[in-house]
């Protein structure tokens, strides 16, 4: 009745593992050992006061020793526990209550360590959460909080939820991928209704179809002439360029004129 029972909130079908079970450090105790111990006195004054008025300080010191052994009882059935897929506590003695956050939902945790806490080894823990969940928001007396600390960012880390350490096998970061190659020439006809078609498809500049012009000529034209003054902007020999096109089909000389 007393035990948690941390082992039934796993979910063991999905490969959920405990990595730390936290308990409260002893130094949660402390005002409650010492509330036990101011109400046994009270409950030893019980002899030493008239037989009539008896009752009087045993009620307080019984009343005393309960409240201070159910806050011992209490913070004893307190656990935080760390899995490989979520952070979750557990904390209550009749009725239970669960708070869970998924890794992916830790955004920042914060240490505080008082000065007493420094001495004895314990401090506090703060989750900055994307959903705020109140019952994870400070987890406090956690012993040997940087070592735990490192726990968390660790399982973070190999969750592949945080950018890589150099070194590291995770994340694996993408490799761009490698230029299409470049595709052969193809006759002016098919190069444009490609085109028309397929504008992000890349094509080689199209070659003239040999026989008579058609109406797809001027295309392949102005595509050599395009390609050929890229080449020349990359220092590249574009070789011979195509002839000159006019619309026309008139010299481009001029004409002449009677005088």
């Amino acid at each position: 009745m007393f035990d948690p029972r941390i082992d039934k909130h796993l979910i063991a079908d999905q490969g959920e593992l405990v990595i730390d079970e936290v308990h409260k450090h002893w130094a949660a105790h402390v005002g409650a050992v010492l509330e036990l111990c101011g109400g046994l006195v009270v409950l030893a004054l019980s002899v030493l006061v008239p037989a009539q008025a008896w009752w009087l300080p045993f009620t307080a010191g019984a009343a005393i020793a309960a409240h201070a052994g159910w806050r011992i009882l209490e913070r004893r059935m307190d656990r935080f526990v760390i899995t490989n897929m979520r952070v979750f506590r557990v904390h209550g003695i009749l009725s239970q209550r669960i708070a869970t956050m998924p890794l992916a939902r830790i955004l920042d945790i914060s240490v505080h360590k008082p000065f007493i806490g420094r001495i004895f080894g314990y401090g506090h823990f703060v989750f900055e959460s994307a959903a705020q969940e109140q019952g994870l928001r400070e987890i406090r007396f956690v012993g040997d909080p940087d070592r735990r600390g490192l726990t968390i960012q660790r399982v973070i880390q190999q969750a592949g939820l945080r950018g890589s350490v150099p070194g590291q096998p995770f994340p694996v970061a993408a490799q761009p991928a490698p230029p299409p190659p470049d595709l052969p020439a193809v006759p002016a006809s098919e190069a444009a209704e490609a085109w028309a078609t397929q504008p992000h498809v890349r094509l080689a500049p199209p070659q003239r179809e040999p026989g008579p012009k058609t109406g797809w000529d001027w295309l392949a034209d102005a595509q050599q002439r395009e390609h050929a003054h890229l080449a020349r902007l990359r220092g590249e020999d574009p070789g011979e360029g195509p002839a000159p096109f006019d619309p026309d089909g008139t010299p481009t000389s001029p004409i002449p004129l009677p005088r």
